[in-house]
């Protein structure tokens, strides 16, 4: 991974301060919204203490016969509806609709209050409903009907049916059964309507006649056949109290209840009694509306709470939501409700009176307040995030580009230092005060001092050549001397053993001396144009009488240059000596003469070891040598001598391996001129 890319995963930990700045919105969330729940709960508890002096508002609690949940509830009704059999004109939703069954064919009925009637809504789901036969009474053996009973009790006094039994579609007579017998009773008004797949009845009752509990039946003739085997509202002995809101609570509620605020009171069952107040309207009013990509991270940051609309209340007219319920158990309990754009805290609290629970009170209270400052928070701090994420990223990825271009350049020229003939110390950013400073001025340090060492490798052939022939020539006369002295054989021996080395020093010295002479002939050397490969033919046929034990193998074409025939023929003399020395007896040594327009390649290729990568590139300096075995010709200045000669004539030697051994290729400037 460059440099570059490394800055940008640094700079990619900038996202820690929008991270950071996220737990501290919801953090403040949480801790505005506890505020809040923390203020409704004393709120709660004040009116839940101010209700405890009103227990008679309260119903009184079941006996033995009911059962929790099978009473009635008469929702208040805003306008009066027509009795028409029909659901649609009134004043409440779908969803206030209490089923009787369950499942799909399930019976569903609705129960309202206006003025001093009670307002019945029952609808069957019926493919063949039976009618009542004419001059019949329904309730009776005889009278296998449907119909819909409404029973009415006043334990221990009263204990009456209203039966809804239709002779066809359209208002019925209703019929009062009770201990004294089966009467119609005109001041009850109900109209039977037949609806794809069922029939519907809805009925006005005048509250004096109905008792304290009350019930719902269902009878289907087709199943039942009888009074009493139909679907009831209740599954206890007798139908539960009926339950309705209590003036009295509702006039306490409206003087406790605060702006801004919703007040629900409930029975012990969850049957709402009482409601006051509404929640304020969940409004941004000074800042513009939420974005939708914001509102989806506001929704992923902020802790997640219950759809809104359960904050609302029932439709059925019991409050069962678990805060609630939580209350009517004993239990103060809060919980909080969540929508785009607003949310909504609620608090529940038990009412007692001395010991005995009477209900519960819940009130509610709009968040938007909470909502805006939060929401302005998160946006002022995702903008503040984006911007100064991208300025430092931009910021170090243009610090990355700029370092690595020093890098880079710092790089190319110590590269180019090193490739060239001779050191250059001189690297960028020498002059800098950083660490790249530092690090160019070590590496000029360190190419100075190499290039003072390569100088003096460099010279010293010629200098160890010019020193050690003055004393050689002493020893040399001297030793020749001892031959005219009488000496014994032994001494002989030695005296000879001593002219041999000085003959081989003689000749290590001629090689060291040979660049001398080489860079010499060179300066003063008369160029002339002729053939290279006429040149090479006769060459290589004077190696294959050389080197017998090889074979010698040459490919070549015509080939003008402008130069010293001389001095190629021994630069091609090392070539081929190097060739022969690292390859085996029976081997072919292969010489290939190439052209183009411009240039002559000389190339020459020998099976054997390949070259070591480690020295590819020093291969052509001075007294430097790849063989392993030592020698007075293996110096180390062979291609030395050959590269002077290449680049004498204007041209170069470049070296590489082959799939079987090493491969040397001369480029020489081409000349038209004949």
């Amino acid at each position: 991974m460059n440099l570059r890319r490394q800055l940008l995963v640094v700079s990619l930990m900038t996202l820690v301060l929008p991270w950071a700045g996220c737990e501290f919105v919801r953090e403040t969330e949480s801790a505005l919204r506890l505020g809040q729940q923390e203020m409704l709960a004393s709120t709660a508890r004040a009116i839940a203490d101010s209700l405890s002096q009103y227990p008679e508002a309260f119903p009184a609690e079941l006996d033995s016969n009911s059962r929790v949940g099978d009473q009635l509830y008469g929702h208040p009704l805003e306008v009066e509806p027509s009795i028409d059999g029909y659901f649609e004109d009134w004043p409440l939703e779908e969803s206030a609709l209490q089923s009787l069954s369950a499942g799909e064919r399930a019976i569903r009925y609705a129960v309202g209050l206006y003025g001093g009637y009670v307002y019945l809504f029952v609808a069957v789901p019926d493919s063949s409903p039976v009618y009542l036969p004419p001059g019949a009474l329904p309730g009776t053996a005889a009278a296998r009907v449907d119909r819909i009973e409404l029973e009415s009790l006043s334990p221990p006094y009263l204990d009456e049916r209203f039966i809804f039994a239709a002779e066809a579609p359209g208002r019925i007579v209703t019929y009062l059964e009770a201990a004294t017998g089966t009467t119609a009773d005109p001041t009850v008004h109900a109209r039977w309507q037949d609806v794809p797949g069922g029939y519907q009845l809805e009925a006005r009752i005048p509250r004096r006649l109905l008792g304290i509990n009350l019930g719902i039946v269902v009878v289907d003739a087709d199943r039942a056949g009888s009074r009493g085997m139909g679907t009831k509202s209740f599954d206890a002995a007798v139908p539960g109290p009926f339950v309705r809101p209590s003036e009295e609570l509702e006039d306490v509620a409206d003087k406790l209840v605060q702006p801004g605020m919703r007040l629900i009171i409930t029975d012990t069952a969850g049957w709402r009694l009482a409601r006051a107040g509404s929640i304020a309207a969940l409004e941004q009013r000074d800042t513009p509306p939420v974005s939708r990509w914001r509102q989806i991270i506001y929704d992923l940051i902020v802790e997640a709470g219950a759809d809104a609309a359960l904050a609302e209340p029932a439709a059925s007219g019991r409050e069962q939501q678990r805060y609630i319920q939580s209350a009517l158990r004993g239990e103060p309990a809060s919980d909080w409700f969540r929508a785009e754009g607003g949310a909504v805290v609620a608090v529940a609290q038990p009412v007692f009176d001395n010991g005995t629970l009477l209900g519960g009170v819940v009130l509610q209270r709009g968040t938007d307040e909470i909502l805006s400052l939060t929401n302005r928070s998160l946006s002022r701090l995702l903008s503040i995030s984006l911007v100064v994420t991208l300025v430092v990223a931009a910021g170090l990825i243009g610090y990355a580009s700029w370092l690595s271009r020093r890098i880079r350049r710092l790089s190319l020229a110590a590269e180019d230092a090193l490739t060239g003939d001779r050191l250059d110390a001189d690297l960028p950013s020498a002059a800098a005060r950083d660490e790249l400073g530092d690090l160019s001025r070590s590496f000029s340090n360190v190419l100075g001092t190499l290039g003072e060492y390569n100088a003096y490798l460099r010279t010293l052939a010629s200098k160890l050549s010019h020193e050690l022939r003055t004393p050689l020539a002493i020893v040399s006369s001297s030793l020749d001397n001892l031959d005219h002295e009488n000496l014994d054989t032994p001494a002989r021996d030695y005296t000879q053993r001593a002219k041999d080395g000085t003959e081989r020093l003689r000749r290590i010295l001629n090689a060291m001396s040979e660049a001398n002479r080489v860079e010499e002939l060179m300066q003063n050397a008369e160029l002339g144009g002729f053939d290279l490969d006429a040149v090479l033919s006769a060459t290589v046929q004077a190696y294959r009488d050389a080197y017998p034990e090889r074979r010698f193998d040459y490919a070549g074409g015509a080939a003008e240059i402008k130069g010293s025939p001389e001095l190629l023929i021994q630069m091609l003399d090392k070539l081929v000596d190097n060739a022969v020395g690292f390859s085996a007896p029976g081997d072919t040594v292969r010489l290939e003469l190439t052209t183009s327009e411009t240039t002559a390649s000389l190339a020459v290729e020998n099976p054997g070891p390949p070259l070591p990568k480690r020295l590819r590139g020093q291969l052509f300096d001075s007294l430097v040598s790849v063989r392993e075995q030592g020698g007075d010709r293996h110096l180390g200045l062979g291609l030395y001598v050959a590269r002077l000669i290449a680049e004498g004539h204007g041209g170069s030697i470049v070296a590489g391996n082959t799939d079987d051994g090493v491969r040397f290729v001369v480029s020489l400037p081409r000349t038209n001129d004949r």
